[in-house]
């Protein structure tokens, strides 16, 4: 039971009721009851105090309960009019705080017909009942509905204002991450550039000082000095794939399909000539001029290739004649291109290594130095050109690295169409060579602001609604009005035309329909009447004769079926 009051208070007034909040919300309700009371006091109902004490608590209410806040401010205004001023504070509540249309509507409907009926139930008899609902509605209208379409729309444009700010610090955060993706893939290329060029150099270097080494014509010492040489290049290879281990590590983090060598780099490429297919023949005279034996083999038209299918070529070849120099050293090497109708296959084959090479008599074969990325990378370069790696041994104990490689590469494919919206651009779109083929394309950049709806346009075309049917309303009422007071006034023409002993059927045929709202207070009012006689009263004409105040009345008595008497008077409103 005392947890269920708990929730039920949390929900009527809920919080977090800091100092100012708690101060406002207590200057309002007393403002409210202040308000509230004079124009009961001026009524004359009676109700002052109550009606004072009931607007402080629904206005304490409308934060929590804004629909019942709404219903019971509007049946009681249509009992008094004490609290016209809080309908004011709960619909502008109520529009902001009732997400839902329907029971923003349903609340609203279901206010104005019980104000609607609570009027006619108080007024029943005095006031015509379409007065009363003519007036209800502009009332409502003007007082409860107009304030909840500006409320909503204050409401509704904080709402968008935020979510348009968290839009943009999402982008932001993206844009920040995407440049961190740029700089890690960076990261990976230098890397994968390091291991391919800078490997396969260091590779040659280990084969030449291994070959003189064992050159019987050498001295001791000369032995030495390359015996230390090709130590030095063999640490220099090992503390090469930690570097680029290190780089690898601090690259985990890339999207898909941003592994090692996502991104060649067509130039010139260390081992002589160029970084393409041209220059695969560099690369074999390197290693030829290392002493190792190697044919290049080519087959079928030659065709061009795009500049990154070229260049996974030419990493294939190096990366082949490097581990062949490391793991097979003196043995023969066969590099063949072969031309296929709708690719390039490169295939590099060496047999298995005659004998150890750059061992000192008495001396151990040097540890071969490998970090097991070379593979890898290539395998990843050939996937982003759309072609496959195979990597494998041979029956006579040697080893076959083949490439197939299309001709038509995707050079540039994914730097089409990214705008970043940034100075990072360039870098953020070469980060990206796969952009087109992510869903959306790329993550927070071609996505523009989210599409909503202005919630002035809704709310403007709501509030000119209401001011037209406000207005119409109040057209009516005049019209009413006007009507109203001439269908129960009688010019003087007409009472001087009316005589006594006329019947009285001919007589009130010249008077006047009559209106309730206007003649209810004139009934037993004047000189007292003739004994019998049936009378009737109506306003008079006289001219502009009546002092402010007063109303000028005629009075026609009729007995046994003849007009007995006529007389006009004044009387205070």
């Amino acid at each position: 039971m005392t947890r269920a009051w708990s929730k039920a208070v949390r929900t009527a007034l809920p919080g977090p009721w800091r100092f100012r909040l708690v101060m406002r919300e207590l200057v309002g309700a007393l403002l409210i009851a202040g308000l509230a009371a004079p124009i009961e006091v001026l009524s004359r109902t009676g109700l002052a105090v109550p009606t004072a004490l009931v607007s402080a608590a629904l206005f304490l209410l409308r934060r929590g309960l804004p629909a019942t806040a709404l219903v019971l401010t509007a049946v009681a205004s249509g009992f008094g009019g004490g609290t016209l001023p809080l309908l004011v504070c709960v619909g502008w509540s109520a529009g902001a705080r009732i997400r839902r249309v329907g029971v923003l509507a349903g609340s609203f409907a279901a206010g104005w017909v019980l104000m609607t009926l609570f009027g006619l139930v108080k007024d029943a008899g005095q006031i015509p009942a379409k007065l009363i609902v003519g007036f209800s509605l502009g009332g409502y209208l003007l007082l409860a509905v107009l304030p909840a379409l500006w409320g909503r729309y204050r409401a509704q444009r904080r709402a968008l204002t935020d979510a348009l700010r968290e839009r943009n610090e999402q982008l932001v955060r993206e844009h920040a991450m995407i440049a961190h993706q740029a700089r890690l893939r960076e990261r990976h290329r230098i890397a994968q550039d390091m291991h391919d060029s800078l490997g396969h150099q260091l590779a040659l270097i280990s084969v030449h000082t291994g070959a003189l080494e064992v050159d019987r014509t050498l001295t001791d010492r000369q032995r030495e000095a390359v015996g230390v040489l090709r130590l030095a290049a063999v640490a220099a290879m090992r503390e090469l794939r930690e570097v680029v281990g290190v780089l690898h590590d601090e690259s985990t983090a890339l999207p898909p399909g941003q592994g090692p060598g996502a991104a060649p780099v067509a130039g010139p490429g260390p081992g002589g000539g160029g970084g393409g297919v041209d220059g695969i023949e560099g690369l074999v005279a390197s290693s030829r001029a290392a002493g190792t034996p190697v044919s290049l083999v080519r087959d079928g038209e030659r065709r061009p290739l795009a500049a990154s299918a070229g260049h996974a070529a030419y990493r294939v070849v190096q990366e082949a004649l490097t581990n062949a120099h490391k793991h097979a050293p003196g043995a023969p090497i066969t590099v063949a291109l072969r031309y296929e109708p709708d690719a390039l296959v490169v295939e590099v084959v060496n047999p298995a290594a005659p004998e150890p090479v750059g061992v000192r008599a008495g001396g151990a074969a040097p540890a071969v130095v490998s970090g097991g990325q070379g593979l890898t990378g290539l395998r990843e370069r050939a996937r982003l050109v759309g072609g496959m790696v195979h990597a494998g041994p041979t029956p006579g104990a040697g080893f076959r690295l083949a490439a197939v490689l299309p001709y038509r590469g995707v050079d540039g494919a994914g730097a089409q169409g990214v705008d970043t919206g940034s100075a990072a651009g360039p870098e953020i779109a070469a980060a990206y060579p796969e952009a087109d083929a992510w869903p959306g394309g790329l993550p927070g950049a071609a996505a523009g602001p989210p599409k909503r709806r202005s919630p002035a346009i809704g709310c403007a075309v709501g509030g000119v609604t209401v001011l037209a049917a406000v207005l119409g309303l109040l057209i009516w009422g005049v019209v009413g009005f006007v009507r109203g007071a001439e269908d129960s006034t009688v010019r003087r023409s007409v009472y001087d035309s009316a005589e006594l002993g006329m019947p009285e059927a001919e007589v009130r045929e010249q008077l006047p329909r009559g209106s309730d709202f206007f003649l209810r207070n004139l009934e037993g009012t004047g000189p007292t009447p003739p004994e019998g006689s049936v009378c009737v009263r109506y306003l008079f004409d006289d001219n502009g004769g009546t002092a402010f105040g007063e109303d000028a009345v005629v009075r026609f008595c009729f007995k046994d079926g003849v007009l007995v008497e006529k007389q006009h008077y004044r009387v205070k409103q």
